[in-house]
This record gives C-alpha cells, structure tokens and sequence, in this order.
C-alpha cells in the first residue's frame, strides 16, 4: 500500500506539471513522460522501503548531519542592481571546527577525517612563505547551491588561512534578483562576475586572493577575468576551477540518449520558464515526490552514490531542494549564451588547478580538458568514479589539491607545468 501511495503522489505531482506544461507544448510532455516513468522506477526500486521509514530517515539525517554549520563573520555586498550578496570571513587563527554533529552524538567518518586533515593543513600552511603574503582565499558556488557547498574544505582551511565564502544572488542567504517581469535585467554569467567583483571589494579590497569556483561559481571567475583582467593582473596569485566549463554547455548530454539531447536543449528553458511561473504548485509536487528528486539528485551529483556517506548525500539534496524553481528557471537560460575561452587568458600566468570528476553528467571532464589546454601551466586533475558534487564526493582529495594550490600561490606563482591525472 505504501508503495501505491508514492506511485499515486508522484502521478499527482507529474499532473500538477502537466497542466503547467500543456503551456509550454511539446516540452512538457517529453519531461512529463520522463518524469512519470522515473517516478515509477523509484516505486518499484523500493518495494521494501516504506515511505514514512524514508522520511524518518531523512528527519533524523537532517537532525544530527554537521554538513553545512559552520559560520563565520558575516557581511554583506551591494550588487550594481541593488541585490544584497551575503558573505562570510573565517580569519586566519579562528578555532578550527570540532568532529561533534550538531547533537554531540560521534562524527561521522567523513568528518573524522576532515578533521585530521585540517590539523596538516595547518602545519602546511603556517610555514614560511617566500616571496609574497598569505593570499585570501574566495570560494564562488554552483548552481542550486549556496557556499555551504564547501563545507568540508572550509573546515579543513578554518584558521590556516583568510578564506571567504559568498551566496550567489538569489541562492542561500544572498538576496533575491528583481525577476525581469517586474523591472529586472536577466541573469548573465557576466552579471555574476559583476557580482564576485562587488564581494571582492567588500570582502577583500587588498592583498593576493586565490579565486576558487565549482560548476556556475567557476563560469563567474571567469567572468570576473573577461570584464576586469586588469584586477585579476594585479590581485590573483592563484585560481582553481572544479567542475565547470568555458563554454558549449548547449551540447552536454547529460547521460541522454543521443536523439533526446537536441529536444531537452530546445524546450527545457520553456518548460522551467512555464513552471516557474506556477513556483507553489510546483514546490508542492517537488514535496510529494522527495524520493523520485532524491534519486534523480543522486545520479546527477555523483559517480558513485552507493559509496557517498548518507549524511553528505542527503547534504546535497537539502541543499538543491533549497533553491526555488522560480530561480532555477531564471538562471538556466545563461547557460545557453556562456562562452568564457578566451578570457582564461587573464589566468595564465597564475597558479592554477582544473579538475573534474571523470562521471560528470552537468559539466563533462571533457569540459575541464579544453580550459586545461587555455592554460598551459595548469595542473589538471581527473578523478576516477567522481561525479559533478567531487568536493563533496571526494572531499579529502580536493581539499589536498586546494592547498598545494594556497601553497603555490603563496611562494610566487607557477614553476612549470604542473603534472597532470
């Protein structure tokens, strides 16, 4: 019975898009189809698990999971439209976090053994620097995330090193855009550089910064670098882009069949515009059928969900289910028009790191390998079995990539090209 039950819930959600959808055509009975039959698939897969057991399961990872709690000194920066971007500092010397949950109930191995590794990373890094300043480091979140994204090489750099971490607007704490329906201009990738500017005047006015961006955070440093390579000549000792693209994003797959790609490309942005115009109905249907997004995030943020901690993966999926449709729907349509190549330029003389989960469905490694060839003294760094979330995936690896990078920068730069896997 329970199973019916979800069967019935997610047919109940696939109706509410459907009527949405009848709107945007043909779009919304290609996804409405999909849809359906993976809410189905879902019921089937767990004939054995009750519905009520899985949402138990998900309240009590939601009471003692730690992911996602460290704070820091807060802030705020105004973007050129007047959209408040909220960031926080951790200084150098702040109290590194302890391995407890939230409840005081034994950490997880995950957290055990990010705390392990921020006890090297601050021996590392509290050694000599030879030729310039301790850098600031800014951490620059994807899409349908916010900056506690980063949550595992926050704890590791907490007090090793001056790191910012920013909301993008409209994500997380940061405030929302004004929609263009009501006097707003659209979101641009160039919009978000805008933005990361704005943060780095408030957050950072002086001193070397190393810019780190995953997946949309690594297109807005970009961007940064096409509309102020001047800036980035005189601040950045140091860039690392995890994740991401320069540009052709209208050809990714996204784990498709080949004949589905061209139609999810053409009528996906109609059907989100659709469905963000009707956000509660939709955030209703989202509700009900938390198991079907569950297993949909899960396949789509990493290359091996039967090996990722329970805890980090309901991490993830509280994280993306945080971010409205409404604002999904306004940011996807940058994607399209996001072409970045040449401003990787600006970043060639610097300490830089490209690396990528060898399974990313959203940002494919091949992506990673074309901005590595813009940069020749970059290392890059594909990692076996890891999907589009690698920071969360495989944390302990990123993090150790990370402050070689700190590393690097803060002793002067590149020294060849670095060894690439």
């Amino acid at each position: 019975m329970t199973d019916g039950r979800d069967a019935a819930a997610g047919a109940t959600a696939v109706g509410n898009w459907a009527k949405a959808g009848r709107h945007a055509g043909l779009a919304g009975a290609a996804i409405g189809v999909v849809a359906a039959g993976a809410a189905a698939g879902v019921a089937m897969e767990r004939m054995t698990v009750g519905r009520g057991m899985r949402r138990r399961a998900r309240v009590a990872l939601d009471a003692v999971g730690p992911y996602g709690t460290l704070r820091g000194a807060p802030g705020t920066a105004v973007a050129e439209d007047g959209t408040p971007l909220y960031y926080e500092i951790d200084e150098t010397g702040d109290t590194a976090p302890r391995p407890r949950t939230s409840k005081g109930t034994a950490a997880s191995g995950a957290e055990r053994a990010a705390a392990r590794q921020a006890a090297e990373v601050r021996r590392r890094l509290a050694g000599p620097r030879r030729r310039s300043p301790a850098p600031t480091v800014v951490f620059c979140h994807g899409y349908c995330l916010n900056q506690d994204s980063w949550h595992f090489q926050r704890a590791a750099l907490r007090g090793a090193v001056r790191t910012v971490h920013w909301d993008q607007r409209s994500h997380g704490r940061s405030g929302r855009s004004r929609p263009p329906a009501d006097g707003g201009a659209p979101v641009t990738i160039d919009l978000l550089g805008r933005d990361l500017k704005a943060v780095l005047d408030a957050a950072a006015p002086e001193g070397p910064l190393v810019l780190v961006g995953h997946s949309m955070g690594g297109m807005t440093v970009m961007a940064l670098a096409d509309q102020y390579p001047e800036f980035v000549a005189e601040r950045v000792a140091g860039v690392a882009l995890i994740g991401t693209s320069a540009g052709r994003l209208s050809e990714v797959a996204f784990g498709l069949p080949s004949f589905g790609v061209k139609a999810f490309h053409r009528l996906a942005p109609g059907l989100l515009k659709v469905l963000g115009a009707q956000s509660d109905v939709v955030e209703r249907g989202r509700r009900a059928t938390a198991d079907l997004f569950a297993g949909i995030i899960k396949r789509y943020s990493f290359g091996t969900p039967q090996d990722v901690d329970p805890g980090v993966a309901r991490f993830a999926e509280r994280l993306i289910e945080a971010t409205p449709i409404d604002v999904v729907a306004e940011f996807y349509p940058a994607f399209a028009t996001h072409d970045k190549a040449a401003a990787l330029v600006a970043y060639d003389t610097v300490a830089s790191l490209v690396l990528a989960g060898e399974r990313d469905l959203i940002t494919p490694a091949d992506h990673s390998e074309a901005i590595a060839e813009l940069l020749p003294a970059t290392r890059l760094l594909k990692v076996d079995g890891a999907g589009h979330l690698v920071m969360l995936e495989r944390p302990e690896l990123v993090t150790e990539e990370l402050v070689t990078l700190i590393e690097r920068a803060a002793s002067g730069g590149r020294k060849g090209r670095p060894a690439r896997a």
